[in-house]
């Protein structure tokens, strides 16, 4: 979903940091190829989370992650508990220097923005970026990401039969808006969506998603310094007139490569996900095509779906409890966002898309308290947009392949598919 700090090119480090140590001398030293023991938390059967969240949410909302070398972290799949963490300000600390110093990273990784930063200085960078994510701002997109919507249907329309839906449309809707907000040229847009996508799987270990990051830096800070001689009328050219030397080219490069990467990938694969769910529920897509309960259903896949599927880890800066358990100084908390958004505390039968039942509370599919994602909005304008578009466009959609063939990443901070097979027609 087009969105910030709660899904940051640096989240591939949330489990990957938890991993084994390996010898070398480069910044990432300290992590290697991932155990299967950790990584279950990203693991699905089909969109569901794996059958075991369930369980370990029911009997340890709070539960010990086996990690070796001495690590203690703790996966929470509670509702309760997830807020209790993601809301803490005094108990948890997201700042990178501490999260590296417990997991063997070099501090020289710090890939900056909103998501590895406390209070004061994720509350300055955060202040530069919200008058840019209003919805006073955001509505001067909404002609543009129409735009975008309906020359992408055009393209899924003429790519024949099958189509693949991720590469038409659900990726490039995404890439361009992110495009027109950051000032980023268009002709740029399949470099910086490769950068994007490959930071996020962890079959390959920790590193390679980390060198990701730093290309994408490195990428960004050619462009800033493009717009310090002459800012463009993109949130950089923006940021750049307004704040000048009071934020760096470091600092927006990490801004910059958050909104760009976490609206990316993201939204991208709410757009498939999502357009997967409605060709399985006909009845779904009628209320959409007629206009009618676009905002409930688009809240209700973004829960179900929770692409994100866990948040930025967090290190305990004091003694503490969390539903019971006693978490130490220093432990590392992963709140899985997709076991607390199937958690009974938000509404009855979590299990099932449902638009018309009544919420028990906000689901979390953009996070929580302070880091709750900044780009939320922009992500729900772009579903809202795309959504109704789609099965107006083409109302007899349907999948190519057999549900049972498609593919879906097996081990990815955020969820989604790299091919949807349909046909328009």
């Amino acid at each position: 979903m087009g969105l910030t700090s709660l899904v940051s090119a640096v989240r591939s480090q949330v489990l990957g940091s938890l991993a084994r140590r390996f010898a070398g001398d480069g910044p990432y030293a300290g992590l290697a190829l991932l155990p299967d023991r950790i990584l279950w938390p990203l693991h699905r059967d089909g969109l569901d989370p794996v059958e075991r969240m369930a369980e370990i949410r029911g009997r340890e909302p709070v539960s010990k992650l086996p990690v070796p070398f001495g690590i203690r972290a703790w996966l929470v799949t509670g509702d309760d508990a997830t807020r209790e963490v993601l809301g803490s300000l005094d108990g948890f600390s997201n700042d990178f220097g501490k999260f590296a110093g417990k997991v063997g990273i070099k501090i020289s990784a710090d890939p900056g923005g909103l998501g590895f930063a406390d209070p004061p200085d994720h509350t300055r960078l955060r202040r530069m970026l919200t008058p840019e994510f209003t919805m006073r701002r955001l509505s001067r997109l909404q002609p543009r990401i129409e735009a975008i919507v309906a020359d992408r249907l055009d393209a899924l329309g003429a790519a024949g039969a099958p189509a693949d839906l991720w590469h038409e449309w659900a990726l490039p809707i995404p890439a361009l808006t992110i495009c027109e907000l950051l000032g980023v040229p268009y002709a740029d847009r399949e470099y910086f969506e490769k950068v994007s996508m490959s930071r996020f799987d962890m079959g390959a270990g920790a590193h390679a998603p980390l060198d990701a990051v730093s290309e994408s830096l490195n990428y960004l800070d050619g462009l800033i310094k493009e717009q310090r001689r002459t800012p463009g009328d993109g949130l950089l050219g923006a940021l750049i007139r307004t704040h000048g030397d009071a934020i760096d080219d470091r600092e927006l490069a990490g801004l910059a490569d958050g909104v760009l990467t976490g609206g990316l990938e993201t939204s991208a694969s709410m757009l498939a996900l999502g357009a997967l769910a409605l060709m399985e529920d006909p009845a779904m897509a009628a209320q959409l095509r007629a206009g009618e309960n676009v905002d409930a259903i688009v809240d209700e896949l973004l829960r179900y779906l929770t692409v994100v599927q866990v948040a930025f880890p967090r290190v305990a800066i004091r003694d503490l409890e969390i539903g019971g358990v006693p978490i130490r100084t220093g432990d590392v908390v992963i709140c899985s966002l997709s076991g607390a958004n199937r958690d009974q505390q938000v509404g009855a039968d979590p299990e099932r898309i449902d638009p018309a039942r009544l919420p028990g509370r906000s689901h979390l599919a953009f996070g929580y308290g302070v880091h709750r994602c900044i780009g939320a909005e922009l992500a729900k304008m772009e579903l809202r947009t795309a959504f109704p578009a789609l099965v107006r466009r083409f109302p007899d959609l349907r999948m190519a392949v057999d549900p049972a063939e498609l593919q879906f990443r097996r081990a990815s901070i955020v969820f989604g598919m790299d091919s949807l097979p349909v046909h328009t027609v």
